[in-house]
């Protein structure tokens, strides 16, 4: 064979040797930064930008995509412990023409957390109003989504700044007296008796935690490698102290049923999204929600109350909802 066939061939080798042994030296060594990676390209491929903005020494992350225009902007609430990255699985199915905001909340990620700061519900929801002022998102009315703690904090934003909000879509969201105890609600009433509050399996500290949150969190069942728990733990580790007092402040009195005060409240249009097989917050919340929010079958965008056991279906079922108030 030629020298210099052989000399390429080689080279070749050498070129495509090089990000894989990357990619395997993350996957074992540094499996937190493979996912960091993960979200990077994700949140490029979906053409999602990431800005700050300020309220006084208060710093905001948030990322976007689109700006607004004759449809109501979306701003995104995401749940305990998790960012806004969580939501790009249902930004893939919303059309690019839409102006979308993905917030972290108060403490989370990017945005500012403080020691002094309220983390209680209503704390929250003041800090996310002075985020809306922050980006001007109030210039006219928005569509409002939350989930699980997100959800709770959309609920009652939208009780308290009715004029700032067109539509609102709750996903399983906290905040509410369940008439069914699950598995989840009875094992918190047990660590609370006990005194062992540093044990909410949803503030893992082991790889096998991590599986059994995912387990609790998840209703298809899925095999994660063992290197890929590990990334997700050691990503989570250097929080979970703050994750422990956010989870106090909001299972305490004034915060737990916080949406349930406020929902008589609220009177936008509303969609309930929930899954049958939830096992942290019974689904029987749908229920008491559509009874007490006023109008919320009769309202101009007709929004039923739905139960949907996927994310790919919630995702849809959230972007049927923007279709039909943008055609109001």
């Amino acid at each position: 064979m030629d020298l210099d066939v052989l000399n390429m061939f080689v080279i070749a080798g050498g070129t495509l040797a090089i990000p894989i042994l990357a990619f395997v030296a993350s996957f074992l060594l540094w499996p937190s930064a493979l996912i960091k990676i993960y979200y990077w390209y994700w949140r490029r491929a979906l053409g999602m930008q990431i800005r700050y903005a300020n309220y006084d020494d208060y710093r905001f992350c948030f990322s976007y995509r689109g700006r607004p225009g004759f449809r109501p902007s979306i701003l995104m609430l995401h749940g305990f412990s998790a960012h806004k990255d969580m939501w790009l699985s249902v930004v893939k199915f919303l059309p690019k023409n839409l102006h979308l905001v993905c917030v972290d909340m108060p403490g989370h990620e990017g945005t500012t957390r403080s020691s002094l700061d309220d983390y209680s519900i209503n704390g929250q929801v003041k800090r996310i109003h002075q985020f809306v002022e922050c980006i001007k998102l109030n210039r006219k009315p928005f569509h409002l989504i939350g989930t699980s703690m997100g959800g709770n904090v959309a609920g009652v934003y939208a009780a308290r700044y009715p004029a700032e909000i067109c539509s609102l879509s709750l996903v399983c969201p906290a905040g509410l007296p369940y008439p069914t105890d699950n598995k989840f609600l009875k094992q918190l009433r047990e660590l609370k008796e006990s005194e062992r509050m540093d044990r909410v399996p949803l503030i893992p500290s082991t790889p096998e935690e991590m599986a059994d949150m995912l387990k609790l969190c998840s209703y298809v069942r899925f095999k994660v490698p063992q290197q890929i728990l590990q990334g997700l733990v050691d990503v989570r580790i250097p929080h979970n102290e703050f994750y422990r007092k956010l989870f106090l402040e909001i299972a305490d009195e004034k915060s737990r049923h916080a949406l349930h005060e406020n929902m008589s409240k609220i009177k936008a249009p509303t969609q309930i999204i929930w899954g049958k097989q939830d096992q942290v917050l019974d689904v029987s919340g749908a229920d008491v929600l559509a009874k007490s929010i006023s109008d919320c079958q009769n309202s101009a965008a007709q929004i039923p109350t739905v139960y949907l056991q996927n994310q790919a279906a919630a995702s849809m079922r959230v972007f049927s909802l923007v279709s039909g108030i943008a055609s109001i």
